[in-house]
Formats: structure tokens, sequence, C-alpha cells
């Protein structure tokens, strides 16, 4: 049975546009037109995805997405943006979105990136994660319990940020450059975009609260342990 995409925009144009050309490329196309729609279809449909426009009537695509992630529903959201706002995408994706295109986009980049998403998704979901803790320094992560703690205590993080983490903690010590990680995480090129990677590695600085994640200049990050000499 063909994967089932939910298209949320306010513009029917926009709509019927995506749906055209997803269909096209073998998906089936459940469509909502503004944010509590969105978010009715989003439960009842249980599509395997959903390209979200951040600018909706009644809830905007930003509430959506924090309201599905707030009741632990991790359908894979691709948010469009009419506007070139660094502020709209990296909240977006702070809560939670897999990725995101500015418009004006083409119909084919859109059903790349869905593809790119899902062939992830599919990996993720059918890969079996190690259960093997990974230590460093006073820093614990749990990939098959998809948690994290730093001194003990709980570390709240987004998927990709979890994602993230994992990847480079499995590297310790090794450098690692900003599409070395686009293509481990998000699994398809950015066009040279690696704002993306750069907005996770602060957000997981900020949560992890300990210098273990370090910018290596002119050529990328590597997560180690506190020196033992300090």
């Amino acid at each position: 049975m063909s994967q089932k995409i939910l298209v949320v925009d306010d513009e029917e144009s926009i709509v019927t546009l995506l749906q055209f050309n997803l269909e096209q490329a073998g998906f089936r196309v459940v469509a909502a037109y503004d944010g509590q729609e969105a978010l009715r279809l989003a439960k009842e449909e249980r599509p395997e995805l959903i390209v979200l426009d951040i600018m909706l009537p009644e809830i905007s695509g930003i509430d959506v997405c924090k309201k599905l992630r707030q009741e632990q529903v991790h359908i894979p959201i691709l948010m469009l943006t009419a506007k070139d706002d660094e502020f709209d995408k990296v909240l977006g994706l702070e809560l939670g979105a897999d990725d995101y295109l500015t418009k004006p986009f083409s119909p084919r980049e859109v059903t790349a990136r869905v593809k790119a998403i899902l062939r992830r998704t599919h990996m993720s979901q059918t890969e079996k994660i190690s259960d093997q803790v990974i230590a460093i320094g006073q820093l614990e992560i749990h990939p098959e319990q998809y948690e994290a703690f730093f001194d003990q205590k709980p570390i709240e993080l987004t998927p990709k940020e979890f994602e993230l983490l994992v990847y480079m903690a499995k590297n310790a010590g090794r450098v690692m450059t900003r599409e070395q990680l686009l293509n481990a995480i998000w699994n398809y090129d950015f066009v040279g975009d690696t704002r993306i990677v750069d907005v996770h590695i602060s957000h997981l600085r900020d949560k992890i609260k300990a210098n273990y994640i370090k910018t290596v200049r002119g050529l990328g990050y590597k997560i180690e342990g506190p020196d033992r000499r300090e």
C-alpha cells in the first residue's frame, strides 16, 4: 500500500500542486487548509509524513508542530515557510520538525525531501539500535531507550538532537564536518546549507551544559569528555 502524506497549506493552489506531484510519485495525499484541521487529520489519518506550512489560519504551523510533539505524536514533519526568516526555521527545528523549505520551491524538491525523510525514518525503525550505554564523562546515553543524562539528570532532547548526539558519541574524539553530519543524520544534501547542523549543535550545547561538543576551526565538530588534566 502506498504511503500517506498529509499536506497542510491555506493556499489551495499549493495544495493542488503538491498533491498532484506527490501522487505522481506514488503517495496517497490527504489535505488540510488550516491548523485545526491539520491536528485532527494527523491524529485520525496517522500519515507517514506531514508537509506543513508555517503560516496557517486558526493555529499556526509552529503551534501544530508543538502540539503534536507535546502529545508524543512523532510523525515526520517537513515545514514550509514563505519567509526567509531564520527565527521561523530555528524554532520549527527546535520544536521537532525534521526539515524545512522556503517558498517558492519546486514540487520536485518537495518530493525529494519527502522521500529522503521517509527513507531515513524507515532505516531508523528497521535497524536495531545497540543497547549498550554510551558514557562520556558525566554524559550517559541509552540509545535503546532514547534517553540521555548528564550528571544523572535527564536531558530533554528532540528526536533529531538525540540522533545527532548518539552519532557523535559513537564517534567520540573524531572530528566530523558539517557535511558528514548532514549526510548521517538528515540523509541528503542541503545544497551547502549547513546551518541546520549549527542550530542542533547549539541546542545540544545548551542542554548538556558542559563543554563536551567542541568546534574544530575550519573542520567541524567533535565530542569528547573533560580533559583529565583539568
